[in-house]
């Protein structure tokens, strides 16, 4: 613990997820003597919709096309059951059993509840993910954004046109915003685009369903049955073994927040008890998330059937009016810009409190530049930072251009997250704090809802690499188009 608590104190310290102490003014300073935290139910119940209801949720038609009208439903509810559940026992992880000091990061509650191997793993688990996962927004941003020029080239030239656009220059773009918004030191200074970024979400989510909904009322529906994509007729036998299993991911990522959970609560004011409202705003995240979810999957798959596009907006499961779909990818663009933020500001306070621990004398590292903005005021700039998280961006950028697959990367990521951080830590780290018995009931209960989704997660990741080695036979790097 002596090596834990010493690297939390180092974290005022040229720290991007904690502020500075405001010495000598005791009203500012929390209970650890860090700056006092200002988050509340609301700003966190943004930060949790932000990073759930991303642009996956307009592929849930697709994956409700390859599960069926039984299951898809099922495996939704499901998912969204144990998302929650677990995120309940996660909130409980916050402060340490042992001292009731607070955990900062997801790493820090494994070592102060679990300790030993189980930390790095848990690191590699989620910076990994998270590192995934800016490339993957990435590429999804710049399919919206090519979206919106072939929703007016389509409007132009007819729907039969062949409106192809490479992503490339689109991804450049969307980097160059996030070399920007980057620069926003730490997770506490971020809710105000959480709000954007949530209110843009609920916008593009609206008008997919409203769109769907008005094809299905018009008499347009879709092919569909109980089991999904008929074998046979839509696929093969082992394309629907294949699909199945991708669609099990992509439902497994649409849900997963859990690895940002403990860095959300970290914003969360001392009073009421953090893990309370931090449930509270889990119930909120996930009631909200699951309607979105059940109105974009159910009504899309109504509208589309058996022929579900990967993503109904940039699919063009829609051409008009054309207007109204420009407007949607770019809700859906904005929203992105802010869910990039989410995801990799746990990973840029990562390196940037290693970095100010390892060399606490450098200036590089640990001063603060203060320069006044017109119309802002006072902003700080650290030098280390700029340099690094920008660096970070071009890397990023870099491979989302190399490597440009959509599907079969939500479908990876989701495996690849949702069952060590979803599920594994929580389900540990509280049988660890409560000293539940081997073999009990409720040991027992845990102890398989774990295999379950072990289970569930690695012939979800099978299916996504079986897609990623199909889409090396017939994509480029970087010769990425839409």
């Amino acid at each position: 613990m002596a090596k834990s608590e010493g690297a939390i104190e180092l974290q005022g310290k040229g720290s991007s997820f904690v502020d500075e102490v405001v010495a000598g003014a005791d009203k500012n300073v929390d209970d650890d003597g860090k700056s006092m935290r200002t988050g509340t139910l609301w700003t966190a119940s943004a930060h949790i919709i932000t990073a759930v209801i991303g642009s996956g949720v307009l592929s849930l038609a697709w994956a409700i096309a390859q599960l069926g009208w039984i299951a898809g439903p099922a495996v939704l509810m499901a998912f969204s059951f144990i998302t929650f559940y677990t995120s309940t026992l996660l909130a409980d992880c916050y402060r340490s059993p042992v001292t009731g000091k607070r955990n900062h990061t997801y790493m820090d509650a494994v070592r102060s509840n679990l300790g030993g191997m189980k930390i790095r793993f848990c690191g590699i688990n989620q910076y990994t993910n998270l590192f995934g996962t800016a490339v993957g927004y990435t590429i999804t941003a710049s399919i919206s954004m090519a979206a919106i020029q072939r929703s007016d080239c389509f409007h132009k030239r007819g729907h039969n046109a062949p409106c192809h656009f490479y992503n490339n220059p689109y991804m450049l773009i969307f980097g160059g915003a996030q070399v920007i918004l980057s620069q926003i030191p730490n997770f506490h200074k971020l809710w105000w685009l959480s709000y954007v970024a949530a209110a843009m979400s609920f916008t593009y989510s609206g008008i997919g369903v409203s769109l769907a909904l008005a094809q299905v009322i018009g008499g347009g529906l879709g092919r569909t049955s109980l089991t999904g994509v008929a074998v046979g007729v839509d696929v093969t036998g082992t394309e629907k073994i294949w699909r199945t299993f991708q669609a099990l991911g992509d439902i497994a990522f649409a849900y997963s927040y859990s690895m940002l959970l403990i860095e959300i609560q970290d914003t969360l004011k001392s009073a009421p008890p953090e893990n309370k409202v931090m449930k509270k705003a889990s119930f909120v995240g996930v009631s909200v998330t699951t309607l979105f979810y059940m109105l974009c999957g159910c009504v899309g798959y109504a509208a589309f059937g058996n022929d579900a596009p990967g993503n109904f907006l940039t699919g063009f499961g829609f051409y008009e009016p054309f207007w109204l779909i420009d407007f949607a990818n770019l809700c859906i663009v904005i929203h992105l810009l802010g869910a990039w933020q989410v995801y990799t500001q746990p990973l840029f306070a990562f390196i940037e409190d290693w970095a100010a621990s390892k060399w606490q004398t450098s200036d590089f590292i640990n001063k603060e530049h203060v320069i006044n903005l017109p119309y802002y005021g006072a902003y700080s700039i650290n030098m280390f930072r700029l340099l690094w998280r920008t660096a970070f961006v071009v890397l990023t950028t870099a491979i989302a251009m190399a490597v440009p697959f959509f599907n079969d990367i939500m479908g990876l990521l989701g495996a690849l997250a949702f069952w060590p951080l979803t599920v594994y830590f929580p389900i540990e780290m509280f049988i660890a704090r409560n000293k539940v018995k081997p073999f009990t009931f409720r040991w027992t209960w845990l102890q398989v809802l774990s295999m379950v989704c072990l289970l569930i997660s690695v012939a979800a990741a099978v299916g996504s690499v079986q897609g990623i080695i199909s889409a090396l036979h017939t994509s480029k790097p970087f010769q990425s188009y839409s």
